[in-house]
């Protein structure tokens, strides 16, 4: 059976994959896990009556924020380890290995995936660029891409820096691609990435309907309850509780 019909990858090795990702996805949080990162009540109380939301709506977001820097490492794995599974000569090195994300030796390309082109700031081309350019001056066939998965634009341009320049037999072979046109390299269909991505809903909801285990649940809400049916005023005390007076603290209506 064919159900998500990408060419460049098994379903078999799509599902593993994304299976990979998800079971090490931050979806769940105890109170405790809440609580190892600063909560600030003011700024929830503003979020909560500014904004006109429930508290457990607020409580909410602040979970999905502090889950979210996590998970932002989790799906570089999923970006990164997914061309392990294309065949070809595409490999994933191990960590450590020269720093490469991806490379092929037969085609003699050698790629650094970055998640968004604003993280690409001075000082991260300062280490990536040189990098590179050290390869493509040494190895005469090498092709180096720094690969953005999420860019401006769909591109595959040569990779100038002005204080950095390189011989022009050299300089084109020093790249910066999106991840559209780093897919079609890596798997001859110019929709690859396309096609990924609207199938990728479909397997995670297949792998949670599968495999509900696989994603924790989140206890802090009803953790929360549990010490006082008043989340805020329980919250406002977890913070302040030994500050003058909120051993009486009470939340005006």
């Amino acid at each position: 059976m064919n159900k998500y019909n990408l060419g460049f990858i098994k379903d078999a090795d799509l599902y593993h994959h994304t299976l990979q990702t998800v079971s090490q996805f931050g979806n769940g949080m105890t109170l405790a896990d809440f609580r190892r990162n600063i909560i600030d009540p003011i700024k929830l109380t503003f979020d909560a009556h500014v904004y006109q939301r429930k508290i457990e709506d607020v409580i909410d977001v602040e979970i999905a924020r502090q889950l979210g820097k996590t998970n932002e490492n989790l799906i570089g794995y999923f970006h990164q380890h997914i061309f392990r599974y294309v065949g070809k000569g595409w490999e994933v090195p191990e960590t450590g290995d020269d720093g490469w994300d991806v490379i092929n030796h037969d085609l003699h390309i050698f790629a650094e995936l970055k998640s968004k082109h604003n993280t690409m700031n001075s000082s991260s081309a300062k280490s990536v660029h040189p990098h590179m350019r050290g390869l493509v001056e040494g190895n005469s066939k090498a092709i180096c891409y720094l690969v953005e998965i999420v860019a401006k634009n769909s591109q595959d341009t040569e990779w100038r820096l002005r204080n950095a320049p390189l011989r022009e037999d050299r300089q084109k072979r020093l790249r910066r691609i999106s991840i559209d046109r780093f897919y079609d390299i890596v798997t001859g269909d110019p929709y690859a990435f396309r096609n990924l991505c609207q199938v990728l809903g479909t397997v995670i909801d297949d792998i949670i309907d599968e495999q509900p285990q696989a994603v924790a649940d989140n206890t802090v809400l009803s953790e929360l309850r549990a010490l006082d049916k008043d989340v805020m005023r329980t919250l406002f005390v977890m913070s302040f509780g030994s500050y003058k007076g909120f051993d009486e603290f009470k939340i005006s209506s």
